[in-house]
């Protein structure tokens, strides 16, 4: 009885072990190849769901059929105006032949390398047949936002002019995509994008190039520098004109009213003294004795003729002499007479 039991645990095991090898699922973002003893049999499995094979001699291989990623390394390549650019591209595609992917790629490794291969070829080729501003600009026919401040020879040296183009990036990236679209297709792949991720100057030209659009704008830095020192020149020159019209204006006022003070104090001084002839004579001696303080300081030696204006107050001034109450002190400088015409 055990073993009838025992056979029976081991028919049930195997019939177990047999249904797991048999049987297999594929979800929704998968494909399969069934290949007996390494050869595709069959169609290839596209619907998701539970599904059954030959056990233990057929195997399920799995492919992908998402949206996959393809994104190639910068590569060093040359424009058709002899200028060396850095590109970076990358792609979508996905296995839309299972069958035949599985048969020429096998696995997704293989087949990226084939698409660096086919994408980069197309790519170095599609640049090399045109100027870099076809790669660059994307827009024909536009209008470039111009300085309003720019003179007329500026404009005439095409100042901040864009250059014209026939194609443009994105037609560039559509001649890529047909002629590598149509050679991945044998492989089962089906190419949907292609993009510039980046375009950059290689490092040898790099320099040239920040070096030629440094000095486009230097010239313009120059140019507005050199207005801006013309119109500092203008306005300090204006000040200069206005300060002294301020200036001159004021010492004319300072003129006159000094004019009509001196006027109006010789006036008075006129009126005061030449009310009796003792004033007038009192006027002469105190004009006389200020004029001898203007003149005479310490160490002046002055020579004077005896008929002189000057010296005819001085004439009888002496030690004992009263009539005149300010006496010529004994420090005071040396005069001496000299005898002669007045004009001398």
């Amino acid at each position: 009885m055990k073993l009838v039991w025992g056979i029976l645990a081991t028919i049930a095991a195997a019939v177990v072990v047999t249904a797991f090898a048999a049987a297999y699922t594929v979800n929704e973002v998968e494909q399969a190849i069934i290949t007996q003893f390494g050869k595709p049999v069959g169609e290839p499995v596209t619907t998701a769901g539970l599904k059954f094979k030959l056990p233990f001699v057929q195997v399920v291989n799995r492919i992908d059929r998402r949206v996959l990623e393809w994104d190639g390394n910068p590569s060093d390549m040359p424009t058709k105006d002899k200028l060396y650019i850095s590109v970076d591209l990358f792609a979508r595609w996905k296995i839309t032949e299972p069958l035949q992917y599985f048969l020429r790629l096998r696995d997704e490794r293989s087949a990226q390398s084939r698409l660096d291969d086919i994408l980069g070829s197309e790519t170095r080729n599609a640049v090399a047949k045109h100027e870099l501003i076809e790669i660059i600009r994307t827009t024909k026919g536009r209008t470039p936002l111009r300085d309003s401040l720019l003179t007329d020879d500026e404009l005439a040296q095409d100042i901040g002019a864009l250059l014209p183009i026939q194609k443009g990036r994105a037609l560039v990236e559509q001649e890529i995509f047909a002629a590598a679209a149509e050679k991945v297709r044998v492989f089962g792949i089906s190419l949907l994008d292609i993009r510039f991720k980046r375009i950059n100057y290689n490092e040898s030209v790099r320099p040239k190039i920040y070096d030629r659009m440094v000095s486009e704008r230097r010239q313009i830095a120059e140019r507005f520098l050199s207005e801006g020192n013309g119109e500092a020149a203008r306005i300090r020159g204006n000040r200069v004109r206005d300060l002294n019209k301020v200036q001159s204006e004021a010492y004319r006022a300072v003129e006159e009213i000094r004019g009509v003070a001196d006027a109006s104090a010789a006036d008075i001084y006129a009126r005061a003294y030449n009310i009796d002839p003792r004033a007038a004579e009192f006027y002469e001696f105190t004009r006389t004795m200020q004029a001898y303080k203007d003149m005479i300081s310490g160490g002046t030696t002055l020579v004077l003729s005896t008929e002189s204006d000057l010296f005819k107050f001085l004439k009888g001034v002496g030690p004992e002499d009263s009539n005149y109450p300010n006496q010529l002190p004994a420090s005071s400088p040396a005069i001496s007479s000299k005898a002669g015409s007045p004009g001398e």
